[in-house]
């Protein structure tokens, strides 16, 4: 896992080299998304990088039944990670993540619901690893990384030294 997350924190550092732009006129959260999925996309050769992917092959990705979960659909049942990345036709889901800018106050707890789900084994869709990166304009503020359906602490841990080592993490 952590030769995935390596390639987050590369595709970090290309973004906020390149993306400035974004905070500065303060654009909404699904325009940074998207530029830094171009970003990822670079660092996962042989595999799609998606925003907003709501598909597992021909099957529209939905939550288990009762789920707390919300979703962005009318019909409240399909929902869509932030940024994937997977094979399309197999399907193989390596990592999603779930991007949020700092300046959004809003609970992180509708995030860290959907990266559990998405990361559980019981479920037919799991990704392999989920991470959340609250972002603002020069560094990441929060870094989470999930697996197996639950927040990996040390994982966590690990990343975010890893992020503070490579200058990406806001210093308190």
């Amino acid at each position: 896992m952590q030769t995935e997350l390596n390639k987050v924190i590369a595709a970090l550092r290309e973004f906020y080299a390149h993306e400035g732009f974004l905070f500065e006129k303060d654009i909404g959260e699904r325009a940074i998304t998207h530029r830094f999925a171009v970003h990822l996309e670079r660092q996962f050769s042989g595999w799609a990088v998606d925003c907003n992917y709501d598909r597992l092959g021909e099957r529209t990705l939905h939550l288990p039944h009762g789920t707390i979960i919300s979703t962005d659909d009318h019909l409240g049942k399909s929902i869509y990670p932030d940024v994937v990345v997977h094979q399309r036709e197999i399907p193989n889901n390596l990592l999603s993540v779930e991007i949020r800018k700092a300046s959004n106050h809003t609970s992180l707890e509708h995030d860290q619901h959907k990266l559990r789900a998405l990361t559980d084994p019981d479920v037919w869709f799991a990704y392999w690893i989920g991470v959340l990166l609250v972002l603002d304009r020069q560094h990441v503020t929060m870094s989470e990384v999930y697996a197996s359906g639950s927040l990996d602490q040390p994982l966590s841990l690990w990343f975010a030294a890893q992020l503070a080592e490579s200058g990406l993490a806001a210093t308190r």
